[in-house]
């Protein structure tokens, strides 16, 4: 036991297993509505639900693990919120990609996260990002997210003249405006696991008003549920274009700012980060991370990332690979409960959906509005995700229209090679598109 404790980086002298146990169970109550959202966000890309279930708690217990073991840190791994909103919405629906090249291109983005981590050149591509618009894409990402929930519970629907207005008051979207107001409530009142319990008390109240649908003969524990129709089903030859080239692109850089932004945020002011502002064994987090992903993929899921949830189980006390373990033990846990997961409607995930925007929107206080050169790129990157649809058109205007405006207004100093390179790239992808 000893041995297993010191891979874990558990020092019994220096942490309480008990404390490391409550951390895990935290962290996984507080993250674990990503078992009932990314299901209902991949599905609607065409994929089978019970297997993207599957998919989704596997690869998060293995990532954690990986964190677990490697890093012997107390973070937990799961498929993003952003990142499977550009899977589905972006990337199926938007540019017309099957889901099966989506997945080879998430794929691919892991064994190239892997390399980038190997060769520790990860951190130019985080400077080629100017840090204003790493803010805003946060931000842009969350205000998106949001909008998707919104639109899918019928809350926001289209209209000729304006383009979107407020929908009708349906027993859909009253329900999915229940779940917002409680799970602000209950985010106001800092229970842990809000999201969570703001999911499953949603999903409750929908079966008197018809929106869930329970099934004759409904049993809320079985085996899981087969990865067949998703497993390994990669289409590597959709990737063969500039487009594509492009996305993959944005889908590493999307998952390193995450990653490298959950770190040091949630271990900021703990004897997990150094005296210089690094968190240690960063490293080897990157690379649970990027495993993850490519593994995630290979299941049949988006990008896995390391969950700024995490933070909840780190305030409670959460410092080794131990509170990480217990987490994972809870994924594969819920390997068995499929059913209750999978009954929750869309609309009960709209709460979740419009906080967790609400939360990335904290970004914005970060984003120095008071010069117009620095505040204008990251408004387009913001506002574009959402008018547009689509998270890789946002973050190449708000990319183009920086540099254009650095450059006019002599301030080309604060461009790097690497920026010049994929802005002259993007131009290209526009002019020839």
């Amino acid at each position: 036991m000893e041995k297993v404790f010191k891979t874990l980086g558990f020092d019994p002298s220096r942490h309480n297993l008990r404390t490391e146990l409550i951390a895990g169970l935290t962290t996984f109550l507080t993250m674990s509505y990503i078992l009932a959202v990314n299901p209902d966000i991949l599905s609607s890309a065409g994929m089978d639900k019970g297997a993207v279930f599957t998919a989704t708690a596997l690869s998060s217990a293995i990532g954690t693990i990986l964190i677990a073991f490697l890093a012997k840190l107390p973070f937990a791994q799961a498929p993003s919120m952003g990142i499977n909103a550009f899977f589905a919405f972006t990337l199926v629906q938007g540019m017309g990609y099957s889901w099966q090249a989506a997945l080879a291109a998430v794929f691919v983005e892991g064994i190239i996260f892997i390399l980038l981590t190997v060769l520790n050149i990860r951190q130019q591509i985080v400077r080629c990002i100017p840090v204003n618009l790493r803010f805003a894409i946060s931000a842009g990402i969350g205000m998106f997210i949001a909008f998707i929930g919104l639109k899918n519970a019928g809350i926001i629907v289209s209209n000729p003249a304006t383009f979107v207005t407020l929908g009708a008051f349906t027993p859909t979207a009253i329900l999915a405006c229940i779940g917002i107001i409680l799970s602000a409530v209950l985010m106001a009142r800092k229970v842990k696991g809000a999201l969570f319990y703001g999911i499953v008390v949603t999903t409750i109240i929908g079966i008197p008003m018809g929106v869930t649908q329970v099934m004759e003969g409904f049993s809320p524990v079985s085996l899981p549920k087969s990865l067949d129709a998703t497993f390994l089903q990669f289409d590597f030859k959709a990737l063969l274009n500039m487009d594509m080239a492009l996305t993959i692109f944005a889908l590493v850089f999307m998952d390193i700012f995450n990653t490298i932004g959950t770190l040091i945020g949630a271990a900021s002011g703990t004897e997990m980060m150094d005296e210089e502002g690094n968190v240690k064994n960063v490293k080897e987090a990157m690379m649970a991370d990027a495993i993850a992903t490519s593994v995630g993929a290979a299941l049949g899921t988006s990008t896995v990332t390391t969950f700024v949830e995490s933070a909840s189980g780190i305030a409670e006390g959460g410092r080794t690979g131990m509170t990480a373990l217990v987490t994972s033990g809870f994924f594969l846990l819920a390997l068995f409960f499929a059913p209750l997961f999978l009954l929750v409607p869309s609309a009960a995930t709209t709460g979740a959906l419009v906080m967790v925007g609400v939360l990335m929107m904290d970004a914005v206080k970060n984003i120095d509005l008071k010069d117009i050169s620095e505040a204008f790129p990251a408004f387009i990157t913001m506002i574009t995700m959402v008018l547009t649809y689509n998270i890789a058109e946002g973050m190449a205007l708000g990319l183009i229209s920086y540099a254009l405006v650095k450059l006019f207004s002599a301030q080309w100093k604060s461009l790097n090679l690497t920026l010049i390179i994929v802005v002259a790239l993007l131009l290209l992808r526009y002019i020839f598109q």
